[in-house]
């Protein structure tokens, strides 16, 4: 393989123009959420088809909003796929609500449809299927098995992925994206809410702002100077910064560019691999337009020549970092403690904690990098 390489499973694709964009910022002196904020939650709304979208300081916090303006609490139950971040389950609890966990589609690693309806009770307020690495989760086949019971999104890999032809972000009641570093865009942390909800759109807007019925920018640039907004809602400070704000702009105004090449680095992976007997590449099924936020495999221990995790420390060893895909949250000691959950309760959730691995895929890779990755897998036998 000659020289030994070092790829990074992610890194975000940011540079000059990023630097330049925070110069406006920080030189009005206007640095919390404002002009920049407000551009760019303009801009978001546009490129996903949305009537709202509003910054926030992360995916979780933008998930937290969502329940909260749903008005979503103790007693409550709230759906969601058993294999995904803690942050989905974490923002239930959160509430005071019961997260019902469901097992997935071992083929896409979103939540099954099927089993969505053998979850539902009357206490459950809320779907969240997750858009996992990037692919929309089936979301018409969700409604159609839940059809009274609203779908709030969880969109954090998933800017600029598409289902049947519409964005990401207005498949459901609401959704909640993430621009952490390991996204295809990104602003340090950072998220954003979207909806076609007018009512629901103004709650969220007012809780992330402590609750409070004006903004800070209307407040500073009214006539009234001693005029306080009032205070409705308990909110809290879930608010996005301008700096934020000015590095998302342009990172959305490459986004078009960055999925291109992320997908055509995945459909190299495809080719590529197909050779491995072992590895199991992800699909994607026809009508989806998935953004490649990660490129998840699944490793046949009945085939592979050693187990995942030994194999995933052989190729940190050549320099190539890997991952697993992301945690079965029913086996988390929280969520076996409290709520009683059990391993085999979604067994292909479990199956995919145990034998899935995120291998490099971001916009920083060039050609030599695939093919080194690819070279250090083959290597292995």
């Amino acid at each position: 393989m000659g020289e030994t390489r070092h790829i990074a499973i992610a890194q975000p694709s940011t540079g000059e123009e990023e630097w330049q964009a925070l110069r406006e910022p920080l030189t009005s002196g206007w640095i919390t959420q404002g002009p920049k904020v407000a551009a760019f939650q303009e801009a978001f709304a546009r490129r996903h088809e949305v009537r709202h979208a509003l910054a926030t300081s992360s995916c979780t916090t933008g998930l937290r909003l969502i329940l909260a303006a749903m008005e979503i609490g103790p007693g409550d139950e709230v759906i969601v796929s058993s294999f995904t971040w803690v942050a989905t389950a974490n923002v239930v609890v959160h509430c005071g609500a019961t997260p019902v966990f469901v097992d997935i589609d071992p083929e896409t690693f979103n939540v099954d449809p099927a089993r969505v309806a053998k979850r539902l009770t009357p206490r459950t307020r809320a779907i969240i299927p997750i858009h996992l690495f990037g692919l929309c989760a089936d979301v018409g086949a969700i409604s159609a098995a839940a059809p009274d019971v609203p779908i709030v999104e969880d969109a954090a890999c998933a800017v600029g992925a598409s289902y049947k032809g519409r964005p990401a972000g207005g498949l459901g009641r609401a959704a909640g994206f993430s621009f952490h570093p390991r996204k295809v865009i990104s602003t340090g942390e950072g998220g954003m809410v979207t909806t076609n909800d007018d009512a629901l759109a103004g709650r969220i807007d007012a809780l992330r702002n402590h609750g409070a019925t004006v903004s800070e920018e209307q407040r500073h640039h009214g006539s009234k100077p001693y005029v306080l907004p009032a205070f409705h809602l308990p909110g809290f400070n879930f608010r996005m910064t301008d700096l934020q704000g000015a590095v998302g702009l342009v990172q959305l105004g490459k986004l078009d560019r960055l999925l291109a090449e992320r997908r055509r680095l995945a459909a190299r992976y495809d080719e590529a691999l197909a050779e491995v007997p072992w590895l199991r590449t992800p699909p994607v099924p026809e009508g989806y337009g998935h953004s490649y936020q990660a490129y998840v495999c699944m490793v046949d221990e009945s085939r592979s020549p050693a187990p995942r995790n030994a194999i995933m420390e052989a190729l940190q060893q050549k320099g190539v970092s890997t991952r697993p895909g992301t945690h079965a949250v029913h086996m988390l000691a929280y969520y076996r403690e409290r709520f009683g959950w059990k391993p085999d309760d979604c067994p292909l959730a479990r199956d995919a904690d145990r034998f899935s691995m995120a291998i490099p895929l971001h916009n920083r890779m060039d050609d030599a990098d695939l093919e080194y990755v690819v070279g250090a897998i083959k290597s292995l036998g």
